[in-house]
């Protein structure tokens, strides 16, 4: 067992730190103040056309941080993130991260943050977890336009006659108001609003429909600015959002409502990537935060494209384990950027494999059980096939594979032989303990040190799929060699879509599969690593603006709820700062 070192809370380490103004950050990779639109002292947007400016500049080491899956308490994937590219730092190189920009949902109801954690965080942290810029705010804003566009179109095409409409030169779209999918958002977890009426006042109010709210992290534009490659391309990408369709069963996109251009005038500035620092100094990018589990779960691509010119190694983040956010992020955005990874580090902790072994069900909010915090070397090893399933995953797309194991005090040295046995056992390159979490970027110099070797072998990058394959080869393909089905079970509605798809010629996209991060099934309840299932598929939806289709398995909620005790009931402001994030 490790010793346990006092270590305070994380808005305590990030407000004691000493900060550096970002022209101080910026100016080492070569961004002066004219290359930089500057948000106070500490935070800047990077204009784009830097790219161009360093364009002839070699690229930067890429590196991907992934996990196992997850217990519900997450295991420290963004916190390695941080604690890598400090350390690498520590080596002596120019190091950059690039991860996302989480929701206040989130953050209020039961992370607290998520900057990172002990002294591998990016700061300043309540900015980063708050409103930085606005860039949330500004989907929110253009997502909301269009819902209210959505509206005012039915509202007129019910009172007007068609002469009407083609004197003020518009044409009729005859909205089918039962195949609207586009929601209104709003950037908190808020259940109630999942389903609402609307229209329940007299005839100056709109028609009544039946509709609801997702999360604004879950809007189809917050997926379009992560993947979007420039202003001219995030135009004509929100043009092509389809929204429902006509009465003849024929797509209705936002450029169809004539909202496309406002829409994308409200996101002008939120395209440009935000610029922070880690504890240490490194530069991080912070930009964009689709989910992983309903979008693609990854930063932005302009973000990698600017980053990956600027230093030696760039170190992102995808969302929740290799099964989910990694696959996404070789699969869709890798094919959208062009940027080819050199390695994948993979986190797992002890705890979370125990839970694959068979250990008590971990719950947020309750005490771990004691199978968790005492040395359990059989439940251990029986949950290690997650880890080494991740691993496989990973390998299939050619690329090289570090396991970073993230110590807790609890752990035993047994316990990390163990994970790390498997971790080879299955072909990875290497696995280390790292205590990043308590010693920042010295306790992650063994895993830098092992990245930086696994990103010099050979690979053999290559995609999962051709996004031209047929939808259903495209979906069997990820259900059998990601997840371990034996086949996929297509709901009468799923059967639709794909023909109604194909028609219109959505089928030459990537997938992007909405399932539970909690198993590589679609039960969040079957742990380790299930076999003998089929993979249900109950419905299909285009985002043609983010250029994906996203099939649904089993129920997944675009509208978070707040738990019995959220995390905004210790967030205060105390003698003039911040307190209760962590």
């Amino acid at each position: 067992m490790t010793d346990k070192k006092t270590v305070p809370a994380d808005i305590e380490i990030a407000q004691a730190a000493a900060i550096r103004p970002i022209r101080e950050i910026a100016a080492p990779l070569g961004l002066t103040e004219d290359d930089l639109e500057l948000y106070g002292k500490y935070k800047a947007k990077v204009h784009l056309d830097v790219r161009e400016k360093f364009a002839a500049r070699p690229n930067a080491k890429y590196i991907d941080v992934t996990a196992i899956t997850p217990t519900p308490l997450g295991e420290g994937k963004t916190t390695t993130t941080v604690g890598l590219t400090q350390a690498l730092g520590a080596l002596g190189y120019n190091s950059i991260a690039a991860i996302r920009q989480p929701s206040m949902g989130p953050t209020f109801g039961i992370k607290g943050g998520a900057a990172g954690g002990g002294y591998s965080q990016i700061i300043p942290m309540e900015d980063f977890n708050l409103h930085l810029t606005g860039d949330i705010h500004a989907v929110s804003v253009a997502h909301n336009l269009c819902a209210a566009a959505i509206d005012a179109r039915l509202h007129h095409e019910g009172r007007w006659s068609d002469s009407y409409f083609e004197k003020i030169g518009l044409t009729r779209l005859n909205i089918d108001p039962y195949s609207i999918t586009w929601n209104r958002v709003v950037d908190m977890n808020d259940r109630v609003m999942r389903n609402i009426i609307i229209g329940l006042g007299g005839l100056e109010d709109g028609p009544m429909r039946q509709t609801g709210f997702d999360i604004a992290v879950a809007s189809e534009l917050m997926a379009i600015l992560a993947l979007t490659t420039g202003l001219d391309d995030m135009r004509q990408r929100i043009g092509r959002i389809v929204i429902g369709t006509d009465t003849k069963k024929r797509p209705i996109t936002a450029e169809d409502l004539g909202v496309a251009g406002a829409m994308t005038v409200l996101m002008k500035d939120a395209i440009m990537p935000n610029l922070l620092q880690t504890l240490e100094g490194q530069p991080a990018f912070v930009h964009a935060g689709p989910f992983a589990n309903i979008a693609h779960g990854n930063s932005s691509v302009i973000a990698d494209q600017i980053g990956i010119k600027l230093g030696d190694f760039l170190v992102t983040e995808s969302g929740f384990g290799a099964d989910i956010g990694m696959e996404k992020f070789f699969d869709i955005k890798c094919r959208v950027s062009g940027l080819i990874p050199n390695a994948v580090v993979m986190v797992a902790t002890v705890r979370a494999l125990k839970m694959h072994g068979g250990g008590p069900k971990v719950v947020a909010g309750r005490a771990l059980d004691k199978a968790y915090t005492q040395e359990n070397l059989e439940l251990l090893r029986q949950g290690t096939a997650n880890l080494e399933a991740h691993i496989r995953i990973a390998r299939k797309f050619g690329i090289p594979v570090v396991v970073a194991i993230n110590a807790f005090h609890t752990d035993t040295e047994a316990e990390w032989a163990i994970v790390r046995e498997a971790a080879l056992r299955a072909g990875a390159s290497d696995a280390v303990v790292t205590t990043h979490w308590a010693d920042g970027g010295q306790g992650a110099l063994k895993l830098a040190e092992a990245v930086v070797k696994a990103a010099d072998e050979p690979s053999n990058f290559r995609f999962l799929y051709d996004a031209a394959q047929p939808i259903k080869e495209k979906i069997e393909i990820l259900a059998r060699e990601v997840y371990g089905a034996d086949g996929v079970d297509y709901s009468p509605e799923a059967e639709e879509k794909i023909k109604l798809y194909t028609d219109l010629g959505y089928d030459k996209t990537p997938i992007c599969m909405a399932k539970t991060h909690l198993s590589f099934s679609h039960d969040p309840a079957l742990k380790g690593v299930p076999k003998g299932f089929t993979f249900p598929i109950r419905d299909i939806r285009a985002s043609m603006g983010a250029g994906f289709l996203y099939p649904l398995a089993g129920e997944m909620r675009t509208m978070p709820g707040l738990p019995s005790k959220p995390a905004f009931m210790g967030v205060d402001i105390v003698d003039g700062k911040i307190v209760g994030l962590s």
